[in-house]
């Protein structure tokens, strides 16, 4: 996802040390007596559902550009459940039940924060249509299809550049299961289940009567859960039950190989992507822990390091989100990366002490500190040389 801020940190919160030594803010969104999940960001603006009462799940957010606009309330029926919300700019779909038993997609405009958003139903099929992604003009789901002799989940989007007249069209409406889908532009990447296996698939519906299909990654392990930025798409990769990775592959290249983000023993979960910076859920702590990982310095590093779980991950920038149980009930976190972690230079410039690919006062300070503590001339006679 995107942000127009991108080194924004802010100056209140609980501290946490981050692997490179430095300190990173972390905060509660919308500190609250409910219980909180699936909190995705895009632009600053962090969106969740939220349980207010009883079986009734709510769509909020917060601007944290805007903070003087408080809780927008994006989807809040007090008869109606609606969940699994997804942003794009000042958009945000999610799944909703108006219909008993029966889930739709739907898209709320969030651009005047000072009015309850105005939505707008996109499908109105008989069956459910579930996991909704944005991005641009472009909203895909999955939707499950019941025809002669079986039934199964497939691959939908609709083009709302008109959301009262969505044009819909099929992205992948072939036998077996397509599910849990993600989109960039005009790539939508999904999991399709056959043979006893989930493999991943590229789909570029840039012309939408005649989409483009490649496959991401095939092979005898299962490939699940991925994520799309340009042409990076990461995805989890089934090792055995109790050992999942997560895997990237570069799909500018024709023939590329997928290649490894991590890899620790335990559980890699629930991938995000947003530029060159990867986040996930990680259990190598026995914990659940968010981690990301840089694609341009190669490095790995912890966001969270509190001892209850934080799951469900999302990423915009440097801004990274996710649900946390450190609160009873669970309630939605975020913070912004440090510099060093977000650095986008494959190699440190001369005099850039800290790795943050800028070389400025921090740097000097770091130097200054550094010979204070040596005192040896030169110094390249310090232990720590830099």
């Amino acid at each position: 996802m995107k942000t127009h801020c991108i080194w924004r940190v802010c100056a209140y919160g609980i501290l946490l040390m981050s692997t490179t030594g430095l300190l990173m803010a972390v905060q509660a969104v919308s500190p609250f007596s409910h219980f909180q999940e699936f909190p995705d960001v895009d632009n600053g603006v962090i969106v969740w559902a939220e349980w207010v009462q009883n079986n009734d799940w709510d769509i909020y957010g917060v601007d944290l550009f805007n903070p003087a606009a408080g809780l927008i309330e994006i989807a809040v029926d007090p008869e109606i459940n609606q969940r699994y919300p997804a942003i794009w700019f000042d958009r945000v779909v999610y799944q909703d039940d108006t219909f008993i038993d029966d889930w739709d997609v739907r898209v709320a405009d969030i651009s005047d924060p000072n009015i309850v958003a105005p939505n707008y139903l996109i499908t109105d099929f008989t069956e459910d249509q579930i996991n909704p992604v944005i991005h641009g003009n472009t909203v895909v789901w999955q939707d499950y299809i019941v025809f002669d002799g079986g039934e199964d989940w497939d691959i939908y989007a609709a083009d709302i550049t008109d959301p009262n007249n969505p044009w819909i069209f099929v992205v992948d409406g072939y036998s077996n299961d397509q599910q849990m889908p993600a989109v960039y532009r005009n790539r939508i990447v999904y999991q399709e289940h056959s043979n006893s296996n989930s493999d991943i698939w590229s789909v570029d519906v840039w012309l939408k009567d005649i989409p483009q299909y490649e496959t991401v990654i095939d092979n005898e392990l299962p490939q699940t859960y991925p994520a799309v930025w340009e042409d990076i798409v990461v995805y989890e990769h089934e090792i055995s039950a109790t050992d999942v990775d997560i895997y990237a592959r570069d799909m500018s290249q024709p023939n590329s190989e997928p290649f490894i983000i991590a890899d620790s023993p335990g559980l890699q979960l629930d991938p995000d992507i947003s530029g060159h910076i990867i986040v996930w859920q990680d259990d190598r702590n026995t914990d659940w822990d968010i981690y990301g990982y840089n694609l341009i310095t190669k490095k790995e590093f912890r966001i969270t390091t509190d001892g209850n779980h934080q799951t469900q991950p999302a990423i915009s920038g440097s801004l990274v989100v996710w649900k946390d149980a450190r609160d009873d009930p669970a309630n939605i976190y975020y913070t912004w990366l440090d510099e060093t972690d977000a650095a986008d230079c494959p190699n440190p410039l001369v005099g850039d002490i800290n790795g943050d690919c800028r070389v400025n006062l921090n740097d000097y300070a770091l130097l200054a500190q550094e010979w204070l503590t040596c005192a040896l001339d030169p110094i390249s006679a310090c232990a720590n040389e830099f």
